[in-house]
């Protein structure tokens, strides 16, 4: 039994004189006859108009630690509920995500709710923040700009973990209700992101600095490091510099592992090595947070004071052993403030919620 496809009026489109529909969301500019959906799949010309068709409907909700999306500077121990739905913008190759951000069939779309359901959820739940994820928010962005709106009157905190592909004027309406980002660099390369990803660098470069500058959304970036393509030194060396001179030093950056998936499951995992490799080289450039992921290494995921190196907060993958910030987000040795948002406390009630995992259903 097929699920039933509901249709929620798109924004940031425009008619061609031929009768066409041209997206505007993202850099892709899909020009659609009737009918046609665009690359992302979830965007249909029906009767003369581009319509959404996911709103409303997510692959599922679950409860998360938020370090898991990854942000290590947004409220650290705090929880997240996350949710996604079907399709993407991008066609990278290494998808980790391939089952969601790929899929064509709508089937997989059982989850029914309603931004303000989701909103009351997550309250009730004792979730701090809502994660827009699992596949690029961006091309749910109505959906998503309307839960987060709910949200927040809830005073319910909204994230984006996105590959920021999406033109300027959807970006400065979807990124202002947005509390967070943790954006995808894939690369520093313009034929990694052409051959790879089927899209282009530059677009993503606009998007981080206007983030960065232009909004009060808390930023955070992360690399997939995947051996062979982006990972040489001086490609590393490259993009950190390129985010300490144009982003700033605080602007934290995640270099996490790849492993082997979608239709570049003939490469090796990444090595341990590799990301300390990285980390220290990005650390080098002169950025004052720099972390490792997928993998276990203790000091790169540690949090540590720019000026006198004291281990801030140190983490187990998603488990904090030690949180060592004062209220008002310094180190306690030297009073140096960490670029972040901190809350008085840990997480909830100074209590870190952990690396489990909490799947849960949500009334529409």
């Amino acid at each position: 039994m097929s699920a039933i496809v509901t249709l929620h009026p798109a924004r940031w489109w425009h008619a061609l004189p031929d009768g066409r529909i041209q997206c505007d969301l993202c850099p892709r500019d899909c020009q659609l006859h009737e009918g046609q959906r665009g690359a992302c799949f979830v965007r249909q010309v029906v009767d003369g108009a581009m319509q959404l068709t996911t709103y409303g409907r997510s692959s599922g909700f679950c409860i998360d630690p938020v370090e898991k999306k990854p942000l290590n500077h947004f409220y650290p121990g705090s929880s997240i509920l996350s949710f996604g739905t079907a399709g993407c913008n991008l066609a990278c190759r290494f998808c980790q995500n391939w089952d969601i951000s790929k899929s064509r069939d709508m089937d997989r779309l059982m989850d029914s709710a309603s931004p303000a359901a989701i909103a009351r959820a997550a309250r009730q739940h004792g979730a701090d923040s809502v994660a827009y994820t699992y596949n690029d928010p961006v091309i749910f962005a109505e959906y998503a700009i309307d839960t987060a709106l709910a949200c927040r009157e809830l005073g319910v905190r909204n994230v984006a973990v996105t590959a920021g592909y999406i033109h300027a004027q959807p970006a400065r309406e979807f990124f202002a209700v947005m509390d967070a980002a943790n954006v995808d660099l894939k690369a520093f390369t313009e034929d990694f992101y052409h051959k790879l990803c089927v899209g282009h660098l530059q677009p993503l470069l606009d998007i981080l600095a206007y983030i960065h500058h232009e909004t009060d959304c808390w930023l955070e970036i992360t690399t997939l490091l995947i051996p062979g393509h982006n990972d040489s030194p001086a490609e590393i060396n490259e993009l950190a510099t390129w985010i300490a001179r144009e982003l700033g030093p605080d602007v934290p950056l995640h270099f996490t592992a790849f492993h082997p998936d979608w239709k570049m499951d003939d490469l090796p995992p990444t090595p341990p090595a590799t990301l300390i490799q990285a980390r220290r080289i990005a650390l080098d450039a002169g950025l004052h947070h720099v972390y490792t992921g997928n993998v276990h290494d203790a000091e790169g995921g540690t949090t540590f004071c720019p000026n006198c190196r004291a281990a801030l907060i140190v983490r187990d993958w998603y488990d904090i052993r030690r949180y060592d910030l004062t209220a008002e987000g310094r180190c306690p040795h030297c009073t140096t403030a960490i670029a972040g948002r901190f809350g008085r406390t840990l997480g909830r009630d100074g209590k870190a919620f952990g690396a489990r995992r909490m799947p849960v259903r949500i009334a529409a």
